[in-house]
């Protein structure tokens, strides 16, 4: 056997088992999240750009769209509904009137303090009843994720 088919072997299995691991933990930490928040969860194409906008106030349209990978008219449209919900403002650009900036409100703001931390509560928990070695293997992994997650990013722009 050959070390590429091997390597094959073995970055399928890992795979295989991110694509069904990834997905149902965020499901478990989103259920347990809307159980504990006292809000209406947003859609989750809402979410993500609540999200993004926390994280890089003052962007564009067309920047969250590419960093979201999703449609400029798309995030237009959910722009909107933000904007009519009170959840997201959106500025004019000074120089170019047709450009605008998106920030979050205050009470989005607040909002996604308090989802964070609430993660941040289940995660922490459920990572105590981890053992020692488990919980190792994922800090270590942290690195590795972040890595994959930008590889997939830039492969699918």
């Amino acid at each position: 056997m050959s070390d590429t088919s091997a390597s094959r072997r073995s970055a399928d299995r890992v795979a295989s088992g991110l694509a069904a691991c990834l997905p149902a933990l965020h499901r478990a930490l989103d259920r347990r999240v809307a159980a504990a928040f006292p809000h209406p969860k947003p859609p989750e194409g809402q979410l993500l750009l609540l999200r993004f906008v926390a994280q890089r106030e003052g962007a564009t349209v067309r920047e969250a769209a590419e960093a979201l990978l999703m449609k400029p008219n798309n995030v237009s449209a959910l722009v909107s509904q933000l904007t009519e919900q009170g959840e997201l403002e959106r500025r004019q650009d000074s120089t170019d009137k047709r450009v605008a900036h998106l920030y979050l409100t205050a009470t989005s703001r607040r909002r996604i303090a308090e989802v964070r931390d609430l993660e941040t509560a289940f995660l922490s928990e459920a990572l105590l009843s981890l053992t020692d070695g488990e919980m190792d293997a994922l800090g270590s992994a942290l690195g590795a994720l972040t890595s994959l997650t930008r590889r997939l990013r830039a492969t699918a722009h």
